[in-house]
């Protein structure tokens, strides 16, 4: 069975292609139109499609848009009511609902041969939770939590044989996803984008207005919440987007992070008991991408193992709606589930950019060597991640024992001085350094730094003691592993600095001639282009 899975209606557009079972590919639209997030979530941009990302996708099959036996879209518009019966303000909504229910006819347009009849509409909430709980082998609760899907902005359920049920839905317009946005929009940053520059804020205030929000915020015990208005200009100004940030405002983002986590927790511990005591629980929706949380309800929570689907934001509502339609479980294994090209391909584009490149023995052991040196290096490899986190595909690599790594990295991709830079470490070192969740392949936990190495690694060591840490294993990423006991055995550290391969404000370089454009505008000493690499000062003379 060949399902085309479709993201559209919010934001974060993308595609995905299930094929026997099998994830064959899945991208965002972003990577293709370079557009941030693909489109703002207005009501008016709910008729644009993933066209880019959806035509890669059948490409990268060999298939023809006739051949797909369904296709998925993340959003039923057969469940929605007037917004204003649930108490949201959204005078525009209705357009929404229109272009959704127009989406047959929308995709049949962009994709030349479709059959408009063979279109579904999966519940978007019940595609967030296939996105995960779909995605493991075993049984599983599974919590989902955003914005908004059509009426609701949660869902509780427990997957038993690949069958979800359905235990708890909250309805707006109480919303934990809605009040992170309110408060990163209140905070002078772009709600729908931003909401991860908060969480990194919050460590740096003091959560004085807790007992206000507890007031405010609450689990209701019988697997919801409700969340009253909230005056935030009572608590403090509004910051305008190139306002200073005040210790008040960093209070303010510590109270409502530190909220947001104990009701978290009392959902979890809820769908837990509900679902009958599964040892794993799945999370998806954007409240998922929330590590801090996310490592609170791991070391707290009452599930042996906590699994957070990596594009658990709208754009693994694509996955997500075609592994509901195939209804079996397909175990998610990595994220590089992108675009990609041949050695050849990459030699190609480097000699029409006229590049000075050499092909070194180990293009790992050249990039440890760099690094070494206190380097910085765009890491090129492989196929384009899916999902929000650069994970040894499309990275920044640096020196993690520098002190003044974070203002370097900083200022190179053009972001706030307060932004932490996570690090990666090979999985079999991640005992001696950290402490919390492990495996933690794809970078959805905090942990906490061991005292005798926070002065060791400095500068992905967050102001709270902890770090995000991507632990790396040589059976899945043999390169990336192979480039960190290299470092290690230059430096003694087995930890580097990762981040994501682009510059504030524009979406992962996901494209060779992207990474080159990087390489010749930002101060990076080597672009490791798949085996090639290209030193800057041969390329430019500094």
């Amino acid at each position: 069975m060949r399902v085309l899975g479709i993201n559209a209606i919010f934001h974060d557009p993308a595609a995905a292609l299930v094929v026997d079972g099998h994830v064959v590919a899945a991208a965002e639209e972003e990577r293709f139109s370079r557009r941030k997030h693909g489109k703002r979530p207005v009501p008016f941009a709910a008729w644009e499609l993933p066209e880019l990302a959806a035509a890669w996708c059948l490409s990268e099959a060999g298939l023809r848009p006739g051949d797909v036996d369904a296709v998925a879209y993340s959003f039923d518009p057969g469940l929605t009511r007037d917004l204003d019966e649930l108490g949201v303000t959204d005078p525009s909504d209705h357009l929404r609902v229109d272009y959704a229910r127009r989406a047959p006819h929308f995709l049949a347009t962009a994709l030349p041969g479709l059959d408009p009849d063979r279109v579904r509409f999966v519940p978007h909430h019940v595609a967030h939770a296939a996105s995960a709980g779909l995605s493991v082998a075993e049984d599983n609760a599974v919590l989902v939590l955003d914005g908004r899907g059509e009426v609701a902005s949660h869902l509780a359920g427990v997957y038993r044989g690949g069958e979800l049920s359905v235990l708890r839905a909250q309805e707006l317009p109480h919303s934990l996803g809605l009040l992170y946005e309110d408060l990163t929009r209140h905070l002078g940053f772009l709600h729908s984008s931003d909401e991860y520059k908060v969480m990194a804020l919050a460590s740096y205030g003091r959560p004085r207005f807790l007992d206000l929000f507890r007031e405010l915020v609450r689990a209701t015990g019988d697997g919801g919440f409700t969340v009253e208005r909230i005056d935030w200009t009572a608590l403090t100004k509004h910051r305008p987007a190139d306002g200073e940030l005040t210790e008040a405002h960093a209070d303010l983002a510590s109270s409502v992070q530190t909220r947001l986590e104990e009701v978290m927790l009392d959902l979890v511990r809820w769908t837990h008991d509900a679902a009958g005591g599964p040892k794993t629980l799945t999370m998806a929706g954007g409240t998922a991408l929330n590590c801090v949380a996310n490592a609170r309800i791991a070391a707290e929570g009452p599930f042996e193992r906590v699994w957070v689907q990596p594009a658990a934001g709208d754009s693994g509502t694509a996955l997500g709606a075609a592994l509901a339609l195939t209804g079996a479980p397909s175990v998610f294994t990595t994220a590089a589930l992108g675009r990609g090209w041949s050695d050849d391909e990459l030699e190609a584009e480097l000699r029409r950019a006229a590049l000075p490149y050499e092909r070194p023995a180990s293009i790992a052991a050249e990039a440890a060597r760099v690094l070494a040196a206190n380097g910085i290096v765009a890491w090129y490899q492989g196929r384009s991640e899916y999902g929000p986190r650069a994970l040894g595909h499309r990275s920044l690599l640096a020196h993690p024992g520098d002190q003044d790594t974070q203002r370097r990295m900083n200022d190179v991709k053009g972001r706030e001085q307060f932004r932490p830079i996570a690090p990666m470490v090979r999985a079999e070192r991640f005992d001696e350094i950290f402490e919390g969740v492990c495996p933690s392949p794809y970078m959805l936990f905090v942990h906490r730094v061991k005292p005798g190495w926070r002065d060791r690694i400095p500068a992905v060591t967050h102001v709270d003691g902890t770090a995000r840490v991507q632990t790396v294993h040589p059976g899945s990423e043999p390169l990336v592993a192979e480039m960190l006991a290299e470092f290690d055995r230059l430096t003694g550290l087995p930890v580097v600095v990762n981040t994501s391969l682009n510059t504030a404000g524009r979406p992962m370089v996901d494209t060779p001639r992207e990474a080159m454009e990087l390489f010749g505008s930002a101060p990076v000493d080597l672009l490791a282009m798949g085996p090639f690499a290209v030193h800057r000062r041969k390329a430019f003379g500094a």
